[in-house]
Parts: C-alpha cells; sequence; structure tokens
C-alpha cells in the first residue's frame, strides 16, 4: 500500500511511502479490538482498598459489662462494628483487576488498528513534526489544513516545539512508536504517522 508523504502544512510532496499489508492492510476483527480494549482499560484501573473489618481493628476482646441486669445488650467485646473503632461490617474487599493477555492477541489488536486506520482514509503520514516555535494558535492552523480536528501523532522522538504546541489542544495527543496503543489509536478520527515512525513500527513487529 503507498501512501502520499505530506507535510503540516497540508501540501502533498512528490515522496510515497510503502506500508507493509502485514500491519497495514489486515481485515477487521472487532472482535480482537474489543478483547484488546478491555484488557488496557481494566489494566488501567487501580487496586481497591480494603476496609478493616472485626478480626483487623485493635480493640479489646473482653466481655465489658454483666450478662444480666446492667439494663444493656449483652456484647461480648469493642470490635463490633455497631462501636465506635469498632471493625466495618461488609466492607469492601482489597482486590486487584488486571487481566492478562496473550501476546499474539495484543500484537494482532494493534495491526489491526492501524489496518482500521488505513482502510477507512484517516491514516495520514507526515515527513516529521518539526514547527518553527511551539505556538498552539499556528498548530491549529496547521491541522485545519490536514483536515484534523481529532488526531493521535505518533513519532520516533518528538520534537519538543510540537509537544509543547499541542498540549492544550483538546482530542490532540502525540505518542512515541513505543507508546502505540489500540485504545488510543481508535480514540482518535485520525491517525498522523512520521516516517520514522513508519519504519519503526515495522521494525517493531518485524523484529
Amino acid at each position: 500500500m503507498k501512501v502520499k508523504v505530506q507535510t503540516l502544512d497540508g501540501k502533498t510532496g512528490s515522496d510515497d511511502v510503502e506500508l507493509n499489508d502485514e500491519i497495514f492492510g489486515l481485515e477487521l476483527r472487532a472482535d480482537i479490538l474489543h478483547r484488546v480494549v478491555n484488557w488496557q482499560l481494566a489494566n488501567r484501573r487501580g487496586y481497591a482498598r480494603a476496609a478493616r473489618e472485626r478480626s483487623d481493628v485493635a480493640r479489646t476482646g473482653k466481655k465489658f459489662g454483666r450478662q444480666k441486669g446492667g439494663g444493656t445488650a449483652r456484647h461480648g467485646n469493642r470490635r463490633a462494628p455497631i462501636f465506635i473503632g469498632g471493625g466495618k461490617a461488609h466492607g469492601p474487599r482489597a482486590r486487584s483487576f488486571e487481566q492478562s493477555l496473550n501476546k499474539k492477541i495484543r500484537v494482532l489488536g494493534l495491526k489491526t488498528a492501524l489496518s482500521v486506520k488505513a482502510r477507512e482514509g484517516k491514516l495520514i503520514v507526515v515527513k516529521d513534526l518539526e514547527l518553527k516555535d511551539a505556538k498552539t494558535k499556528a498548530l491549529r492552523e496547521q491541522l485545519g489544513k490536514l483536515g484534523i480536528t481529532s488526531g493521535l501523532f505518533i513519532d520516533g522522538d518528538t520534537p519538543a516545539n510540537f509537544r509543547l504546541a499541542c498540549a492544550n489542544l483538546y482530542k490532540v495527543d502525540v505518542l512515541p512508536v513505543i507508546g502505540a496503543n489500540v485504545y488510543d489509536i481508535l480514540n482518535h478520527d485520525t491517525l498522523v504517522l512520521t516516517t520514522s515512525a513508519v519504519e519503526k513500527l515495522e521494525a517493531r513487529f518485524n523484529g
């Protein structure tokens, strides 16, 4: 698959880049994408904190009153949930939401996400992300020429000016090649790769 290399100004150059069909030309597998996205989101969740229950609090277990004649209920110890400082009744337990997923499925999911963007015509390849100044307004105008309102930029080594300029733009994010993932690719309307990113992605899958 050949794609024209563009610039951030929206101009199309004379250069083409050849995209590997084994990475950018796969069929849509909604089941694979679903599994990988669920795996990513589940592993983002933090651990559930446990409450201290009756057996976890440090209070006396000695019977503090008479069984009869005291005019109160027949309590056995101060760890009971009805007392201040007692244990929590039916409190939350410590829990991890982490899931495991086969590496082959994760790799196939990323390839499928890249292929979906290429098939939909929402994959743009640019020469680089170099900017003269780190100006958000200027970058917004350049992205308007490319027709990008929601875009994920992936580069081998993102220039500092571009990273600063896009920091305040809504739904415009930049990632290194090592951070490319299914959820972020699908969560943005347009995927923008630099020529360097294309090379490194192909090396990542072939390595």
